[in-house]
């Protein structure tokens, strides 16, 4: 029996036109990058901002990445599971209603314990109604031979999305501050702030609602789904292919959450004002779209792991450069270099890691379970990165914590050249990683 989620993505492009198809892409993007804004894009490009008006320290702000990252975590195998039982359309929109919800109760400024239980809800909410729902209808949009091209399209659009919201959002903050953003009082910087989050919060309702109109509704194709959304789990848990998946994964987001401080080392390195480190990490996410079309489109025409492996190798060169080099040192132009080389490879890596789920030959109809599992040890930097990174940042003030948290940074890039290895002996040493695998009406 084929999946009711195979036959109801399909019917996108076979019944409709080349626009509804390219409308169901752009649902995805949208509701894909959005669902994020509230939990990471507050942080990453208002980081000096956020800390200021909550009165948080970085080690504070990293147990709260940690709280979201446990909730996460949890969420991801069981919600990859059910993604392979229930629609994309009601899956998606109902997170992104529920996210938009917390960040009005973000705009409220809470203490740091009812910021955990946000934090905590919104790991629930991502990720657990979200993301297996979102990386099986990318997978089904691909095809068989244009995975690369779908995520990287996937991540592409997501960029431009992320860099246009937070260009807008720091208009917003800037239009509240005073020309010099350092002389703002603490009146300002809150009303400045309050209005970001509240613009944050009404662009993932509308998200939610734009998910709910374009996303195909299956109607009765669902009452053939299979009764036990959970029978791939213990198939996938066995593959050590999987789990190689999963460590580079781990890898690349550890990079990915490490430019999550780049608006900060802006303003305590390189001498910048909050609103200029704001400005900065926006600029950055331009390359986003670049990257990842350009990953994507590689992958399909030679190969996702070594593209992977390629990706890898610059990032352990960059974050080494970074790691020693100071404006008295080098000069801005090597560190603004090596800062867009390290964007540039991130977005790519994001762009093509999903892609090895047709590189490894992995069935279709346990695709929700397989992402579950990858993500579930892939995402963990959720819990354990942010921690560490605030707490090397902190025992170091200033400089010297930024310069040994690129050195973090390095160490896992040269960990994730390894895992790399790995994969591709993996893949050598078997020609079909799931020939054991039960054939899809075993689990229906």
């Amino acid at each position: 029996m084929v999946s009711s989620w195979h036959v109801m993505v399909h019917s996108v492009p076979a019944t409709g036109s080349n626009v509804s198809r390219y409308l169901y892409i752009a649902a995805l993007v949208i509701a894909g990058e959005m669902v994020f804004g509230l939990p990471f894009h507050t942080a990453r490009f208002f980081r000096p901002t956020m800390l200021e008006v909550f009165g948080f320290s970085n080690t504070q702000l990293g147990d709260l990445f940690a709280v979201y990252g446990i909730t996460a975590t949890i969420s991801y195998f069981p919600g990859g599971a059910i993604a392979d039982r229930f629609s994309a359309r009601f899956l998606l929109s109902a997170s992104l209603v529920a996210t938009a919800c917390g960040g009005l109760y973000l705009a409220t400024i809470p203490d740091a314990f009812q910021m955990g239980i946000l934090y905590g809800f919104w790991g629930f909410t991502t990720i657990f109604l979200f993301w297996g729902a979102l990386i099986r209808a990318t997978r089904e949009w691909g095809g068989s031979s244009s995975q690369g091209a779908a995520f990287g399209i996937l991540e592409a659009g997501r960029g431009i999305v992320a860099a246009s919201i937070a260009a807008f959002g720091v208009a917003l903050l800037a239009w509240y501050l005073p020309g010099d953003a350092n002389l703002a009082t603490d009146a300002e910087r809150l009303s400045g702030f309050r209005t970001v989050i509240l613009m944050y919060s009404v662009a993932t309702f509308a998200a939610g609602v734009l998910a709910w109109l374009i996303i195909p509704d299956p109607g009765a194709v669902t009452k053939q789904s299979r009764a036990n959304p959970f029978a791939g789990m213990a198939l996938v848990m066995g593959r050590p292919i999987v789990w190689a998946q999963a460590a580079i994964i781990v890898c690349a987001y550890c990079a990915y959450k490490g430019m999550d401080n780049y608006s900060l080392y802006a303003v305590q390195v390189l001498g910048m004002d909050e609103v200029e480190g704001a400005r900065l990490a926006s600029y950055g996410a331009y390359s986003r779209p670049f990257a990842a079309l350009a990953a994507g489109f590689i992958a399909d025409r030679f190969d996702a792991t070594r593209s992977i492996g390629v990706g890898f190798i610059v990032l352990a060169i960059v974050f080494s450069v970074l790691s020693v080099v100071t404006p008295e040192t080098s000069g801005l132009p090597v560190i603004f270099g090596n800062m867009f080389t390290s964007y540039f490879a991130v977005f790519a890596l994001r762009g093509i890691y999903f892609a090895l789920l047709q590189e490894t030959r992995t069935p279709r109809h346990i695709t929700g379970a397989a992402v579950g599992m990858i993500s579930l040890i892939g995402y963990t930097p959720e819990i354990f990165f942010a921690p560490i990174a605030g707490r090397i940042l902190d025992a170091t003030p200033g400089a010297g914590g930024h310069l040994n948290l690129f050195l973090f940074l390095a160490c896992i890039a040269t960990c994730g050249v390894a895992v790399v290895g790995w994969l591709l002996w993996l893949k050598r040493s078997r020609s079909n990683p799931w020939h054991e695998a039960v054939a899809p009406e075993q689990v229906e």
